[in-house]
């Protein structure tokens, strides 16, 4: 009777303790572009990563480029761009690990600059930038996430380990929302 109720136990306790254990799934072969969307937070210094049903699934720590975390503005501001883009590509890369291109710019991108441009916000002559992506850092530098150094060129950073994680994680086509 001992034994059934410490096996039962058991079981209760086991359960109780996975159920709400959120695991980063690392066979991706049946992931589509629907399958998960991301929100990178730049105020938080966060991107999450959520399942189709809108839940949460994992949160990793990143930085940007240019301290004030403005919306990108011009090609050179170091500013990491906000809106809804998608993942375009994704590849290895020599310096930083692994590169996942986002498709910056879009129309709306375009819209938002043009409309600087018209206010003089920015100089007529000004280009729109492109090549922003999410990646690693220099080798042995994740401390640079650590301490929260903005030091991309209008990129999104993370530690290698996590780049790896989340280049396994999300499929080409991945909506990424970046928001401050």
């Amino acid at each position: 009777m001992k034994a059934a109720m410490y096996f039962s136990f058991l079981g209760m306790a086991s359960v109780a303790l996975t159920s709400f254990k959120k695991t980063v799934p690392l066979n991706m072969h049946y992931a589509t572009s629907n399958t998960y969307k991301v929100l990178i937070v730049k105020n938080t210094y966060e991107l999450r990563v959520f399942d189709s049903s809108g839940e949460w699934i994992v949160t990793y720590p990143v930085v940007f480029g240019n301290k004030d975390l403005g919306d990108k503005m011009m090609q050179g501001d170091r500013k990491t761009p906000e809106g809804i883009f998608h993942i375009r590509n994704k590849r290895k890369h020599e310096k930083w690990n692994a590169f996942i291109l986002l498709d910056y710019p879009t129309e709306e991108s375009y819209r938002k600059f043009q409309e600087r441009k018209s206010e003089g916000l920015i100089p007529v002559n000004a280009e729109i930038g492109g090549g922003i992506g999410i990646h690693g850092t220099w080798p042995h530098e994740d401390y640079a996430i650590d301490q929260y150094q903005n030091w991309t060129e209008g990129c999104i950073s993370t530690k290698n380990d996590y780049i790896q994680e989340i280049f396994r994680l999300l499929p080409v086509g991945t909506q990424v929302e970046i928001r401050r």
